[in-house]
């Protein structure tokens, strides 16, 4: 539910590239589409920092992200931190966004399950790249706007339900892909099980100290891969119940 607070490196990038009134546009007006605010956007925040696969960067300059978030928060939509969207959550930012796409590893075929669906960016962008996203959010008025702002924006290759992601969606088991938006303390089993041979599962893991972590299912089991720290909000519903033991 894009519920991702602030990475350690999101001091950096703001020391590196600090915000100008004008998104380093000469003060220019915004046009209504905001392009080229999201091209300063990919150009500074992402490229900048090492993001480099193609086609992340042309869904992030593509996804309007204005239309994702509250229209008191628009003037802030291009701008390298997350913002409130509603229900006590938040919308992550771009480079954070764009990071886990990437790690994702996306060739464009992919069948992906996203586990937090917040306002709809984060699958807005998983959509522009693969055929099918499905995507579930545990708060249901969010999963309701995030489905308008999707159907809204011409994303029919997204398919959002209501409820708790802990489960997945065994129904549409296997998945190449998932990402998951708020932090278990644990790496969910059924999530790990839904992954097809050579799927990735992206999340962050942790309770106070957190990382953002990449599970690759093999033939003989997992492998693990420790990407960066970060700070999520937990993940809730039966996330909380316990602990599984991987």
């Amino acid at each position: 539910m894009a519920r991702y607070f602030v990475t350690f490196l999101t001091l950096l990038s703001n020391t590196l590239f600090p915000l100008s009134d004008s998104f380093g546009l000469g003060g220019s007006p915004p046009t209504p589409d905001r392009e080229s605010e999201r091209n300063w956007m990919v150009d500074s925040q992402l490229v900048g920092r090492g993001i480099h696969d193609a086609r992340v960067l042309n869904a992030m300059r593509k996804v309007q992200r204005h239309k994702f978030v509250p229209e008191s928060e628009s003037e802030q939509a291009y701008e390298d931190h997350p913002l409130p969207i509603g229900y006590g959550q938040t919308i992550s930012q771009p480079y954070i966004v764009a990071f886990m796409t990437e790690a994702a590893e996306l060739t464009g075929k992919e069948k992906v399950l996203e586990i937090g669906t917040g306002s709809g960016y984060q699958a807005a962008v998983l959509a522009e790249i693969v055929p099918q996203v499905l995507t579930i959010e545990i708060v249901e008025p969010l999963a309701r706007e995030a489905e308008k702002n999707l159907k809204s924006q011409g994303y029919t290759n997204v398919t959002v339900r209501a409820g708790d992601g802990y489960q997945g969606w065994p129904e549409e088991a296997p998945f190449d892909v998932i990402l998951l938006t708020a932090a278990p303390d644990h790496v969910p089993q059924p999530l790990m099980d839904q992954l097809k041979v050579g799927g990735r599962l992206i999340l962050p893991t942790g309770t106070w100290l957190q990382e953002l972590v990449l599970i690759r299912r093999t033939k003989t089991g997992f492998e693990k891969t420790t990407l960066l720290p970060v700070a999520f909000v937990p993940m809730t519903g039966e996330a909380e119940k316990g602990k599984d033991k991987n």
